[in-house]
Order: structure tokens, then sequence, then C-alpha cells
């Protein structure tokens, strides 16, 4: 008898242990992130008949919400009016960053709310000559009013990015003014513009396409 039980019992431990261990393996779920990035800088030299436009991008991870100085753990990044990705090659714009992720981007019309998954997209990377977001008012993410010189973003564009290690995100920018105003006067676009104040919704799970906002 006493035999018997320390044989159920030894079974009963070793059940335990084996549970506990599938237990410690299942990966845990991260909660979807929803946050407004304000006022990263985008500083240029040039640019606007001034000279080729030149100076470093301002690097992004979503991750983080923050700004980085990494040479890896970047997902986009600003300068002027230009939006790199960390994911594809040089454009051939001066002192742009290296690209040693596999990020993309897409841009999807709707809303920031009805845009709730990046499945099924095709993401653009960076490439010779031109960025995966496309530059020029109207093309990608913005509007150039020339006269008022103020620039605007686009209504019903939504920006989707695949991150620099595969995760998602979605983007939708507010302003290119500093501190977001609510009316740009020429004063404003003439002093406190190239700050990218914006929405973002990031998934931090492997293979996880949601981006519904929490």
């Amino acid at each position: 008898m006493k035999t018997t039980l320390k044989l159920f019992g030894l079974l009963f431990m070793l059940m335990a242990f084996v549970a506990c261990s599938d237990d410690d393996e299942e990966p845990q779920f991260i909660a979807v992130q929803s946050n407004t990035a304000s006022n990263i800088p985008a500083p240029q030299v040039g640019g606007f008949g001034q000279g080729e436009i030149s100076g470093p991008f301002t690097k992004f991870s979503f991750a983080t919400g923050a700004v980085t100085d990494s040479d890896t753990e970047w997902d986009i990044a600003f300068r002027g009016l230009s939006i790199a990705v960390n994911g594809g090659t040089e454009t051939g714009t001066n002192d742009e960053p290296v690209r040693n992720g596999n990020a993309g981007a897409a841009i999807v019309d709707g809303t920031f709310a009805s845009v709730t998954s990046a499945e099924g997209l095709t993401f653009e990377q960076d490439a010779t000559g031109a960025f995966a977001i496309p530059g020029g008012s109207d093309n990608g993410w913005y509007n150039y009013n020339q006269p008022l010189n103020i620039v605007s973003p686009l209504p019903g564009k939504i920006l989707v990015f695949r991150t620099h290690d595969g995760k998602f995100a979605k983007v939708e920018i507010l302003s290119y003014y500093r501190d977001a105003p609510s009316e740009i006067t020429p004063d404003i676009a003439g002093n406190d513009f190239r700050f990218y104040t914006f929405n973002y919704v990031y998934n931090p799970n492997e293979g996880e396409t949601d981006l519904t906002s929490q």
C-alpha cells in the first residue's frame, strides 16, 4: 500500500510539473498600445531654394513610443516632409539612416478608428529614388498650400507600418507644427514648423495584425 501511495504521489508531482512547464511556455499577450506622440522634431537644412536638403533624420520607435538614437531599434524617421522606414534600401538622399530592418508602409483610406487591422495590406519599402511614403503635395500624407505656405495632413489617409522587427502600427498625423495648433497662421507656418504630432496604435505581439484601439 505504501509503495502504491508513493507511486501515486510521484505521478501527481510529475503531472503538476508538466502542467506548470506548459503554462510557462505559453506566449503572453501584451495589450495593444494607443498613444499620441507630440512635437517630434524633423529639422532639415536646405530646400525651398536654399540648396540641397540635408541633415540627420529623427528616428522613432513604436516599441518605446519615443525618439531613439539607436542605429537598429527604430521603425520610422522624420526629416522635413520626408518619412523614412527602417526597411528597404537607401533612396539616395543626403544623410539618410541605414536600413537594417524589415519595416514597410502602406497608406490606407479611412478614419483612424475604421482601420482595424494590417492583414492583407501590401507594404512598400524605401528604394532608390523614392521613399515608401511618397513625397509631394497630395501624393502621400500631406497637402501643401503654396500661397499660404501651410502644410496640412490629408484627411482620410492613415499610415500603417510594419515595424523593423515585424510588428504592426497605424498612424494618424495630426499636425506638422509645434504644439499642434488648431489654426495655422502664416506666422506659425514660418516659424514653428517641422514638428510632428500623431496618434498611433501599436501591436507588440508577434504575428498579430489587430490595430483596434484599446
